[in-house]
Order: structure tokens, then sequence, then C-alpha cells
């Protein structure tokens, strides 16, 4: 019986480039593959990348831009209180642009460095200790000037013969004005506003102790001596 042979489909010389091209499709395929899985992974890195930038920008827009412009000084609210009470301004604990321009104010008069900021000079002419004692102080009690026992004597005798000891008296001229008798320039000079006739009797006090540590008892001629 005759044995059946089995034939290829296709010729020796077709079957070479065949299996050459089918070997071809699939290293196209794969290094396509290869190729989509190396952009996956990119596409992470760039995701991870994006976030660490996004988070570094996040931060450097949080952070102030200098701006040129002067900052208040770093004192506590409380340093802060006592200085606008010693001004005789009104008290906030906010060293704004009112602070600033009345301890210029103060600064000019007193011959101080004109700079708007309340550091150790200035605050020792307004007899304030500094920001730690100021601190200690409670935001109600009035920051008076320091003065020995002698200068507040003085004082007392000083406004009982300059006004009898009258916060609102006015000379008849209506030139020397409050308890101490203050002219207007000298109320100034001091750091006041306004009337001193019409300022607190307190802030009077301040005003007068001031005056007496610059010039001492020689601004009251004539009673200082009496």
């Amino acid at each position: 019986m005759p044995t059946t042979q089995t034939e290829d489909p296709l010729p020796a010389a077709a079957r070479d480039p065949f299996r050459a091209s089918l070997r071809r499709s699939r290293e196209r395929r794969a290094a396509a593959f290869r190729a989509r899985r190396r952009r996956l992974r990119g596409r992470g890195g760039a995701a991870v990348l994006l976030a660490s930038l996004t988070v570094f920008t996040a931060g450097a827009v949080a952070a102030p831009a200098p701006t040129g412009e002067r900052v208040a000084p770093a004192v506590s609210a409380d340093t802060v209180r006592a200085v606008q009470q010693a001004l005789g301004i009104a008290v906030d604990g906010i060293y704004g642009p009112q602070t600033t321009a009345a301890v210029k104010r103060f600064q000019r008069a007193n011959g101080l460095a004109v700079d708007g900021i309340a550091g150790p000079q200035t605050l020792a002419a307004l007899g304030i200790a500094g920001s730690r004692a100021s601190a200690a102080r409670r935001p109600s009690t009035p920051a008076r000037p320091a003065r020995t026992s002698t200068d507040a004597a003085l004082l007392e005798r000083i406004a009982e013969c300059e006004s009898g000891g009258d916060p609102t008296a006015v000379s008849a001229d209506g030139r020397y004005r409050g308890k101490y008798q203050f002219t207007r320039a000298t109320w100034r000079a001091m750091g006041g506003t306004g009337d001193p006739a019409a300022a607190p009797e307190e802030e009077q006090d301040r005003r007068a102790a001031m005056l007496m540590r610059r010039q001492g008892p020689s601004a009251w001629p004539v009673c200082a001596s009496g």
C-alpha cells in the first residue's frame, strides 16, 4: 500500500521569507510594547515631578516678596500701647501709620534719629524701660515716664504755682495753658497734639516729666525757683 506523503502547503522558497516577515512583525510588536511601557513610566515620573514643583511653587508664592516699605519694629503689643500712651495718641497696640508719624514727631522734637522706629533710645526718651519691662505691665496701666521722687515733688510744686494744679487753666492772654502752663510750641515739642489745657491731666503730667528731663527746672524759671 503506497505511503501518503503530506505536502507542505508553501514551497520552501516561499517559507523562509514568510518566517522572516513573521519574526519582524513580532519584533515590531515587542518594540511597540516596550516603547509604550517607557512612555507610561515617563508619564508617572513627570506626574511626580509636577507634584513636587507644585508644592515648591506654592511655598514660594506663600513667602512675602520684599516691597521696599518700612516694616514696623518687632515690639510687643504691650510696648506699642505704652508708646502710644506716652505719645498721647489712640491706644490700640498696633504699630501703624499713626504711631509711626507720632514717633517721628517726638524724635524730631527731641533731637533723635527720625526713623519712626521706637528703638532703645526713643523708648528711653519716652520713659519706657523697654519691651521686656513694658510686657510685664498690664495693658490698662498707663505708661509713666521714669522720674525720681524729687522730680515728682518739684513738678507738683510747679503745677501748684503755675495753675493752682488746674489741668484746664489758661492764662489771661491765652498763651500759657494747662496744669503746667505749656505754650503750644513747647507742648508740640514734647510730642503733644491739640490744646494742652484740653489734654487729660495724666498726659500733662507725662509731658511735664519729659520737659523736666530735657530742660530741668529752668523750663519754669519762676515757679521752679520759688
